[in-house]
């Protein structure tokens, strides 16, 4: 597999940190003392930037972990602070490599852990089970991850958040909620992905002697402002149609306002050229909304939904388009869908593919979506992801990777899983995510932006899977400059829509 693209900051798996740590060991013989001491370096300093006063409770597991925080402990102690070890297991039980920094720690010994004791702390460190840990904890770590839980003081974690799957962000049985989160040499993927990343807080990376290179090759990664630098943009000798072509079609009755953001969206994101196919009765509505988008009249069912009868002279407006964005206010009518599996096989564009797009392909994926000879986009939230997958909302949420990468291998398609931690899922499981905390994203109208930009991307020739994490990129950043003024709580997607050019230049 190829490196990451330079715009993507990786992330890594707990086998891939492993593999590391051999490598940093036995082949360039960093030794695991001094790797286990700027660890712990690293971690008493976030602790001390973040608490500066008070009493201290490390909580310490058996293995590298909880050696990382018995450092943490005797810098703390060297440096004025009172420090108290909560030893989960007897200190014996400790690894080799935990039990030589044990034997460096001044003060009082750990002493053994019992329920309570943590309400006198200020601060509480999770040295407990590390990036080594899946499933549901046992005892007696599931029960101290309670306490942990339930102190009255801020967790600050080692590494992971104990009860977080490190590699998938899974959350199968108790976790500590942390207001921080020390990842030693970088972060692993369970802290950028939900639910994981709702358990983790700030995520600080702090460097503890591993050489560049090694033979990790991560193939997930969090998307950086790089995404945008390629991005073609207007010159003196451009034209509407150079600046890229972009095609909507949904819209019914009552569901107009759709397809209109996504236009707008499309134009606000660089597109030249935008055209929303509709169904004609509809013509008005997209009239006064759209001043510079051209509409294109459909024929329909006489009820303001397109039907199969579309099917031709839709094919022959999307004639000279770069991309197409299918779905958005299509509706649930059964002719609507019916037209949505007839075309999807006979665009010969880029496509994306939101809302009741999606939805008409339910049941229908593996015999429609491998067949396209052009790049495909899905922009599914969790409910339609399930539908996809024939599976429920709750399950995908609660391993949100494993869905994507199913979805993506299954479909051959990019698949954009929306969320607070978008993912971006390529065919051959690469993984593309979103740092997020845009909560003002979080209205309607905002999936039809999304898609809207996505489409006006890969209209300008950008490589698909770096359309699709453009697009996601200058989403987030929009609403979050549609949220400064005021706060996320009154933004709507127009004001998203608005800020697009200012996130783009950004």
């Amino acid at each position: 597999m190829t490196a990451l693209p330079r715009w993507m900051e990786p992330l890594l798996e707990a086998g891939e940190m492993r593999e590391l740590d051999r490598w940093a060991i036995n082949e360039k013989q960093v030794g695991v003392d001094e790797l286990m001491e700027r660890a712990g370096e690293g971690l008493a300093g976030v602790v001390a930037r973040r608490a500066p006063a008070g009493r201290i409770a490390i909580v310490c597991g058996k293995g590298n972990n909880g050696g990382d925080g018995i450092v943490a402990a005797r810098l703390l102690r060297q440096a004025g602070r009172e420090v108290e070890v909560h030893a989960v297991w007897p200190p014996e039980w400790m690894g080799e490599d935990a039990q030589r920094q044990l034997k460096k720690l001044p003060g009082p010994q750990p002493i053994p852990f019992e329920a309570g004791r943590l309400n006198k702390a200020h601060v509480i460190v999770d040295a407990l089970l590390g990036t080594g840990s899946s499933g549901v904890p046992r005892e007696p770590a599931a029960g101290v991850i309670k306490e942990m839980e339930a102190a009255r003081a801020p967790v600050i974690a080692a590494d992971i958040p104990s009860g977080v799957d490190a590699t998938t962000g899974e959350v199968a049985g108790p976790a500590v909620h942390c207001v921080a989160t020390v990842a030693f040499h970088r972060p692993k993927l369970g802290v950028w992905i939900r639910p994981g990343k709702a358990y983790a807080g700030d995520v600080e990376v702090v460097e503890i002697g591993i050489p560049r290179g090694g033979p990790a090759r991560p193939d997930a990664g969090l998307i950086g402002a790089g995404v945008l630098r390629d991005m073609p943009r207007r010159a003196s000798e451009s034209t509407k149609f150079s600046s890229g072509n972009v095609f909507i079609v949904g819209g019914s009755r009552g569901l107009t306002g759709a397809p209109s953001m996504s236009a707008l969206a499309a134009m606000r994101a660089g597109a030249g050229y935008v055209t929303v196919g509709a169904p004609a009765s509809l013509e008005l509505s997209f009239t006064v909304r759209l001043l510079e988008a051209m509409m294109v009249g459909l024929p329909e069912d006489g009820s303001g939904h397109l039907d199969p009868s579309s099917e031709e002279q839709l094919l022959k407006a999307i004639g000279r388009a770069d991309a197409v964005v299918l779905g958005p206010g299509l509706s649930k009518d059964p002719g609507a869908q019916s037209l949505v599996r007839a075309i999807v096989p006979r665009i010969d564009v880029p496509l994306v593919i939101d809302a009741d797009g999606l939805n008409a392909l339910v049941g229908h994926v593996e015999a429609i979506l491998p067949q396209r000879r052009w790049p495909t986009v899905l922009t599914p939230h969790s409910g339609e992801l399930a539908r996809l997958l024939d599976t429920t909302s709750e399950e995908v949420e609660r391993s949100r990777l494993r869905h994507a990468r199913e979805a993506a291998a299954i479909t051959k398609a990019f698949v954009v899983h929306k969320g607070d931690d978008t993912l971006v899922a390529a065919p051959d499981g690469r993984v593309a995510i979103s740092r997020g905390r845009a909560p003002g994203l979080a209205t309607a109208g905002t999936g039809d932006v999304l898609a809207g930009v996505i489409g006006a991307m890969l209209a300008k020739g950008m490589p698909v899977a770096q359309a699709a994490c453009a697009g996601v990129y200058a989403h987030v950043r929009a609403g979050q400059i549609a949220a400064a003024p005021h706060g996320p709580d009154g933004v709507i997607a127009s004001d998203v829509i608005s800020a697009l050019p200012a996130a783009l230049s950004a």
